[in-house]
């Protein structure tokens, strides 16, 4: 299978989704979050849909320091991220990202991080796959105790661990810097992202 190539965004996609197919994107990733403005919408993931796009989702709201992690936190995170899911289609099975958008140390990553994906783990249930978005370490770190399923490499290459994870291939999905591609007679700021063929990023079409 060969890699698929898209971006992530926190802007709407639903009038870009027949002209981003055109222009080779495969998926889009898209947010889940406590504001309206940035998440994907059952309207928008419809369209994408039928364009041939698929879909990936990321929980993010204030997960930039420790102090934000707790069980709690992911109980009422996972939740909030459950039912956005089941809102705009997404499948039973598909994965759904859970974003550590800092540079975590281990003890961090072994004390409320950990704590934080066994809070969504309870919340959602088993319904879908538990992703991990962050450096190397903590994603490295997450799937070996199994608490999470795959996982999405930062932009961010100074981050403890993520050269040797980049470089070992374990991630699912990898980001890369910023970039700005041309849609519709206009322009678009985007995250590129690349899937691992050896790997299973948990995409999805909505159902």
């Amino acid at each position: 299978m060969a890699a698929l190539t898209g971006f992530d965004t926190a802007q709407q996609m639903t009038r870009h989704a027949q002209a981003l197919r055109r222009q080779g994107i495969d998926f889009v990733m898209r947010y889940y979050s406590h504001n309206a403005a940035k998440n994907l919408g059952a309207i928008e993931a419809r369209a994408l849909g039928a364009a041939g796009l698929q879909l990936g989702a990321v929980w993010e709201s204030a997960g930039t320091h420790a102090g934000f992690f707790s069980r709690a936190q992911g109980q009422l995170d996972g939740a909030s991220a459950l039912q956005e899911a089941r809102t705009v289609g997404q499948p039973a099975g598909s994965a759904i990202y859970f974003a550590v958008d800092y540079d975590p140390s281990q003890a961090d990553i072994d004390g409320p991080v950990a704590d934080y994906f066994a809070g969504v783990a309870a919340a959602l249930g088993g319904g879908y796959r538990i992703g991990v978005y962050g450096s190397g370490l903590c994603c490295a770190s997450l799937l070996e105790r199994k608490a999470a399923s795959c996982s999405w490499l930062s932009q961010s290459t100074g981050f403890a661990g993520s050269k040797a994870f980049a470089s070992a291939r374990r991630y699912d999905l990898i980001q890369a810097l910023p970039s700005t591609i041309s849609v519709d007679g206009g322009t678009l700021e985007v995250d590129p992202d690349t899937t691992n063929p050896a790997g299973d990023a948990g995409l999805f079409q909505p159902g």
